[in-house]
């Protein structure tokens, strides 16, 4: 998930240096919204592997 939204940014940037507005938008727009959902899931593992689920590993 982290790589998608390395990808988006990445193309985002790419897109911003050409000039195309809406299509550097669109990409940071989803690499935004994957990297907080990344984040979201990250905490949520961290925190069940605190409490020691055994989940976290799975």
């Amino acid at each position: 998930m982290l790589m998608w939204a390395l990808i988006f940014l990445v193309v985002a940037i790419i897109a911003g240096a050409f000039g195309f507005g809406g299509a550097a938008t669109a990409a940071a727009g989803i690499a935004k919204i994957l990297f907080y959902l990344f984040l979201v899931v990250f905490v949520i593992m961290l925190i069940m592997s605190f409490l020691g689920g055994t989940a976290a590993a799975a």
